[in-house]
């Protein structure tokens, strides 16, 4: 940059970044970006689940499984970045640590040893069912706040997850 450029620049008056006004309150932003931070750290860690399964799956149904869990893992690394983006267009820093999101998280760790491959599932299920209910507990908040880009981007995921748990709970039956 050129002496006079700088000068120029540092001659211009600071002008911070407005206030956000979407019409949404900063009270619920708040609250709405909590909620999608327990959600972000949910679809993570489900992620990181799904993907070492993906890698330690073993068995009769080695390679059906294994393919279903890259398809699982891919979707679930493509949904972190909107729930993060939104989290950002409400105001608000997304947790992106792993200290972050197992405190925020109500998905267990993956298991230390990998379980047998039908208990994979088991697990599997369990945690799409656990991202569905904390989608589903933040529409309380999104509803009254009137925010319909949360609103869209929790049903999207709702219907996801529960389609998921389905398919999986269906190699469950005998």
């Amino acid at each position: 940059m050129s002496k006079s450029s700088a000068k120029a620049l540092a001659k211009m008056p600071s002008q911070a970044a407005p206030d956000i006004n979407i019409g949404i309150s900063k009270k619920d932003r708040a609250a709405i970006a909590q909620g999608l931070s327990c959600l972000l750290a949910d679809t993570y860690t489900l992620y990181l689940t799904t993907h070492n399964f993906h890698w330690n799956v073993t068995g009769p149904m080695f390679n059906t499984l294994h393919l279903m869990f890259m398809t699982q893992y891919t979707e679930l690394w493509t949904a972190v970045d909107p729930v993060a983006e939104r989290i950002r267009a409400l105001g608000h820093p997304a947790p992106g640590s792993y200290a972050q999101f197992s405190q925020l998280a109500s998905v267990p760790d993956v298991p230390a040893t990998p379980p047998k491959a039908l208990e994979m599932v088991r697990i599997l299920v369990q945690g799409h069912e656990a991202v569905a209910r904390t989608a589903r507990e933040l529409f309380p908040v999104d509803d009254k706040a009137r925010d319909e880009p949360t609103a869209d981007l929790l049903t999207q995921r709702m219907t996801v997850h529960e389609q998921t748990a389905w398919m999986l709970r269906s190699l469950l039956e005998v």
